[in-house]
């Protein structure tokens, strides 16, 4: 069955499978992948201070496990899984972690062992139906446990990127919180981040699409793409720590103004 288009462009025209050997090379240096895992690392080892050894941790769509390093580096005291669809992802994802595996969806979570805290991150804006996704992950968390989500942000961002890479939709800080309390779920915590590469991002966007050739299709637009991981090491470099920076901001939750990106944390009581 084919994806709908999202009010913002048209609908999405492939899988980006055949992408994760340019992502898995990306993902170690890229500034942005850097600074998300940064974030990520900061406020999960917040969420997880205090548990009892032996929690369980999982991330839906793992994919190369870039991110799941990181929560096997703070889950120290817990038990952390990945999930994903594809196999071919999986097995990048065996290269950069030891925890344990599994081939699945979010509908048929592994084993049937509630989690305490579960993981997804920019995955949730590739799915039709984000709020029956959620509620599915509300039904996996244990009493008490915690879901931690990152999405990409704003509409005015859309462009040939999310097409793409298979988006449906960008999200605003009240949507998403919208969205998560229609699913049960209890908003304990949500912020735009990213803040400084937003002025970048959207020009940089615009400029593009401005060259962008429409007769170019998918394969443009994939070019395209590839363009923004490259690494320019100097900015590379400036743009990580900056935008490192703002990982302590996080942690103690404060809410920032701007970002391209969100990251939310939501309760099942």
């Amino acid at each position: 069955m084919s994806r709908p288009a999202t009010p913002w462009g048209p609908p999405p025209t492939d899988t980006l499978l055949d992408f994760a050997p340019h992502l898995f090379d990306a993902e170690d240096r890229h500034f942005w992948f850097r600074a998300r895992n940064t974030v990520i690392g900061r406020v999960v080892g917040q969420l997880v201070r205090g548990l009892p050894p032996g929690y369980r941790v999982l991330e839906v769509g793992c994919g190369n496990g870039n991110v799941l390093r990181v929560l096997e580096r703070v889950c120290i005291g817990g038990e952390v899984v990945g999930l994903d669809l594809v196999e071919e992802k999986l097995a990048f994802a065996r290269r950069r972690t030891s925890c344990a595996l599994r081939r699945g969806d979010l509908y048929r979570l592994p084993d049937g062992r509630p989690f305490d805290l579960i993981g997804m991150f920019d995955v949730l804006e590739h799915l039709p139906d984000d709020r029956g996704a959620l509620r599915a992950l509300g039904a996996a968390l244990a009493p008490g446990g915690r879901l931690v989500l990152t999405v990409p942000a704003h509409r005015a961002l859309w462009s040939y990127a999310d097409t793409h890479a298979g988006h449906y939709r960008r999200y605003s800080v009240s949507r998403l919180e919208r969205v998560l309390s229609a699913s049960g779920l209890t908003v304990e915590y949500c912020t735009q981040f990213m803040a400084a590469l937003y002025p970048l991002m959207w020009l940089g966007r615009r400029l593009a699409s401005l060259r962008r050739n429409p007769q170019a299709g998918t394969q443009g637009d994939r070019a395209l793409f590839v363009r923004e991981l490259r690494v320019v090491p100097v900015v590379n470099g400036l743009l990580t720590r900056l935008l490192e920076c703002e990982a302590p901001l996080l942690a103690r939750r404060w809410r920032l103004p701007l970002g391209t990106s969100l990251v939310a944390v939501a309760l099942k009581g």
